[in-house]
C-alpha cells in the first residue's frame, strides 16, 4: 500500500505555468486549503498505518492493540472518515465545484468518495459483527477489507490535497475570493 505523504507547502517560487510567481503572501492566501486538508489526511493517513500495522503484526498485542482496541480504533476511523467526506460533501465541493471541475460530481475526487465509502461500509459491518461478538475478529480479514479499498484512499488523500495548492487554486479563484471559501 503507498504510503506517501505530500507536502503542501510547495514552494511558491515553483514554476506556475506561464503566470508571475506568487509572493509568499499570496501563497500563503492561495495554499490555505490544501494545507488545512494535509491536516485531515495526515491525521487519517497515521490511523490507517496504525490499523494496518495491528493486523500486519504478530505477537500477544499485535501493533500494541488488544482485540477490542483493534475493533473501536477501526469503527473511529470509519466514523471520522466518512463525517470528513460527509463535511466535504455537503459543504466544501459544491462551492468549489462551481470554478474548479475536480470537484464536480462527475469527475474523479466524488467518485473516489463513493469507492471508498463502499469499502469503509464493509469494514464497518464487518468490526459491528466483531464488536457484537457476533463474529470473531480475524486481522487478516480486516486488513483485506481496508486493502480493498486502501489504493483509492491513499490517491485520493493526495489528490485533494493537490487540487488545493496554490498553483492550481489561482487558476480559478481571486485572492479576495479565496477567505470566503469554506474551511
Amino acid at each position: 500500500m503507498p504510503q506517501k505523504n505530500i507536502d503542501a507547502s510547495t514552494s511558491p517560487k515553483e514554476a506556475s505555468g506561464g503566470a508571475p510567481p506568487l509572493s509568499p503572501k499570496d501563497f500563503r492566501v492561495y495554499n490555505r486549503l490544501a494545507e488545512q486538508m494535509q491536516q485531515f489526511h495526515n491525521h487519517f493517513r497515521l490511523s490507517w498505518n496504525q490499523l494496518q500495522d495491528a493486523c500486519e503484526s504478530t505477537g500477544k498485542r499485535p501493533g500494541g492493540l488488544s482485540p477490542r482496541q483493534l475493533i473501536m480504533s477501526g469503527l473511529g476511523f470509519c466514523s471520522q472518515l466518512d463525517f470528513h467526506h460527509s463535511i466535504e460533501e455537503q459543504h466544501v465541493f459544491p462551492v468549489l465545484a462551481k470554478k474548479m471541475p475536480e470537484f464536480r460530481r462527475e469527475l474523479s475526487l466524488l467518485g473516489q468518495h463513493k469507492q471508498i465509502h463502499k469499502g469503509l461500509v464493509k469494514l464497518e459491518d464487518y468490526l459491528t459483527k466483531c464488536r457484537s461478538g457476533e463474529v470473531d475478529l480475524e486481522r487478516s480479514e480486516m486488513k483485506r477489507l481496508m486493502d480493498a479499498f486502501g489504493e483509492v484512499l491513499w490517491a485520493h488523500l493526495d489528490e485533494e490535497v493537490h487540487a488545493l495548492e496554490a498553483e492550481n487554486m489561482r487558476k480559478y479563484w481571486s485572492l479576495k475570493e479565496m477567505p470566503t471559501l469554506p474551511m
